[in-house]
């Protein structure tokens, strides 16, 4: 490696050849410091992040944690990932050394994202701080399982946040009719047909939006779910669904088969491999908002209208086993963990069938 003197410029330039971890050889070369104690700096980040040193700084550390990621998530969740990272994380650990990060500075970062407040006073929600924190202990379970790092300072630390929200915002039958109903959809056939979708199925947002008609099985009254729908800096992804079990299909009612047929027979030209709903979900939260003003009914995210179904499913008695396997989660463990406190106290009813033995 060299440090030297750029003679055009006056600024100082570094030019340095490295073996990285996986034994690829790597040269390099960064002109534009200002001093040379910049460039030595420079030289000595880089080889740590060659190395795989855990003496890295942790923003160079998340490039490689990136770089490795990629390869083996979906482009929404790498995207998800990268923007709470981004954004609430590495401002406050990037210039900090891996191995230096110890659990008061985790206690620190956590303390002022609880203590930060919007300008209409309100703190980030509990569901939110979990999910940000949840993103630095993967970070640090990563660094651990494969770089050596000799501890997870966040487990020590303890978590911030909840899982669920302590309020399930969703709506009931007759919300939902008055919603479905609004002088709104009159001339909106394909916004009437997603929301109807959306109720009647519980599907995920980016399911329902990579329908396409050959999913779609009007006889036997079943939808087929084997793909998702997300737009990612401009450009259209189709994946699969989130989950393996998140491949199902679902039967429906004959007033969802009728509103699907009606609209597709609206459709000029449309063909059996052609997204039903040729839309973003950034149109689906502008339609959401517009009908439910217009309907009256109380404000819920569109992600909330598959809790609205799960909660109709679980007044009309079916139980969790079934309700996962239409929502497509993973297990039946998670749905008992979101809508358990949708289920009916059976406490008297067990005491009264044993009165009867």
């Amino acid at each position: 490696m060299s440090v030297t003197k750029d003679g055009d410029t006056g600024k100082w330039m570094s030019q340095l050849r490295v073996t990285d971890w996986t034994g690829k050889v790597i040269h390099k070369k960064k002109r534009g410091f200002e001093t040379k104690r910049e460039a030595l700096e420079w030289e000595r980040e880089f080889i740590n992040q060659a190395n795989g040193s855990l003496g890295m700084m942790f923003g160079d550390f998340i490039k490689l944690y990136f770089e490795d990621m990629e390869k083996r998530l979906k482009p929404s969740t790498i995207e998800n990932k990268r923007w709470l990272i981004n954004l609430k994380i590495t401002p406050f650990f990037g210039r900090k050394s891996l191995n230096e990060i110890k659990p008061t500075d985790i206690r620190r970062w956590q303390n002022e994202l609880r203590s930060y407040r919007d300008e209409n006073g309100n703190p980030y929600s509990n569901t939110y701080l979990k999910t940000i924190n949840n993103q630095l202990t993967a970070v640090f379970n990563y660094a651990v399982k494969f770089y050596g790092l000799r501890e997870n300072p966040c487990h020590k630390a303890g978590t911030m946040g909840k899982k669920n929200a302590d309020e399930m915002l969703f709506w009931t039958k007759a919300e939902f009719e008055s919603f479905i109903s609004s002088d709104y959809f009159k001339d909106k056939p394909s916004s009437h047909a997603i929301f109807m979708t959306l109720y009647y199925t519980g599907m995920r947002e980016g399911e329902m939006l990579a329908l396409t008609p050959a999913d779609i099985d009007l006889d036997k009254k079943t939808i087929s779910v084997t793909k998702s729908f997300q737009r990612l800096n401009g450009v259209d992804v189709v994946t699969s669904p989130k989950t393996a079990k998140s491949v199902r299909t679902v039967t429906i009612p004959e007033k969802l088969c009728s509103c699907l047929s009606e609209y597709m027979d609206k459709c000029y030209g449309l063909q059996d491999t052609d997204r039903l709903f040729p839309y973003t979900k950034h149109y689906l939260y502008h339609e959401m908002t517009k009908a439910t003003k217009a309907a009256g009914v109380k404000k819920i995210r569109v992600h909330d209208i598959r809790h609205s179904h799960a909660s109709l499913l679980i007044e009309m008695g079916f139980s969790p086993l079934l309700i996962a396997e239409r929502l497509g989660h993973e297990k039946v463990q998670t749905t008992l963990e979101i809508y358990s406190h949708l289920y009916p106290n059976k406490q008297n009813e067990v005491a009264d069938k044993l009165d009867e033995i």
